[in-house]
């Protein structure tokens, strides 16, 4: 009993959070979170473009609160509006605004939305991106098309940092399916390389370490030779007086 009154309460999230998403305008919004409070439910909108969302005076914030009021059973739904300052770096507005210019220019140009994006991403500082578009493109045949550019970890602890989304784009042809992966400027990598001036002044001064170590070796191994010559030539002085003795 207790799992469907679960199952039930999500789909019902779900279903807020779609309707949101729809009301508010595809390319707008990124994430709709509910939070629940003493005092009722807040709704977390993260959007680009606030202003739009939130219209003039508030106006489709209030007309959203009725809605979901009446529609959902909400008690009291408080809407929060959280804006994103790097859109670029935003897998779902990345993957909407892709969707967005397939449906306006049309599938044929899906190589150019794809690099002008990626340039875009990378612009803003992301470490790596890929874009990937999977439909009729351009041909009568479904296929899929990879687009990547940068580092992007596709496994262990590093890929969870990755931001991950998916959109659709429904153009003459048929359905464009559309999943974007984008690594952020500050994920920590273990395993990053990063050169600049203190890498550099690094690995020159290990150069200088190396290079006096070899020298050192050198000298000890001149030193070592004279000590052999000097044994060498004590021996066969020794030997001489010998010979010269016992004759």
């Amino acid at each position: 009993m207790e799992e469907k009154k679960f199952v039930t309460f999500k789909k019902e999230e779900l279903g807020v959070k779609e309707y949101v998403k729809k009301s508010l305008g595809k390319g707008r919004i990124s994430t709709a979170n509910i939070e629940y409070t003493p005092v009722g439910e807040k709704i977390v909108i993260a959007t680009s473009k606030p202003g739009l969302v939130i219209g003039r005076k508030g106006e489709k914030i209030e007309e959203l609160t009725r809605v979901l009021k009446r529609r959902f059973k909400l008690d009291n739904p408080h809407i929060e509006i959280k804006e994103i300052l790097e859109p670029y770096l935003d897998a779902q507005l990345v993957a909407d605004e892709i969707a967005i210019l397939l449906e306006r220019q049309g599938s044929l140009k899906f190589k150019v939305i794809a690099y002008k994006m990626m340039d875009s991403i990378i612009k803003s500082g992301a470490l790596g991106v890929e874009i990937v578009m999977s439909g009729k493109l351009p041909s009568e045949r479904a296929k899929s098309w990879r687009f990547s550019q940068g580092y992007l970890k596709k496994t262990g602890d590093p890929s969870k940092v990755v931001d991950r989304a998916m959109s659709q784009a429904i153009t003459i042809p048929g359905v464009v399916g559309i999943k974007v992966s984008i690594l952020p400027p500050h994920a920590p990598i273990h395993d990053r390389i990063i050169i600049d001036e203190k890498f550099i002044q690094n690995l020159k001064a290990q150069d200088v370490s190396r290079a006096a170590d070899e020298v050192k070796e050198e000298e000890k191994k001149e030193a070592r030779k004279e000590v052999k010559k000097v044994k060498k030539t004590t021996k066969k002085s020794k030997s001489k007086e010998k010979a010269q003795w016992q004759s």
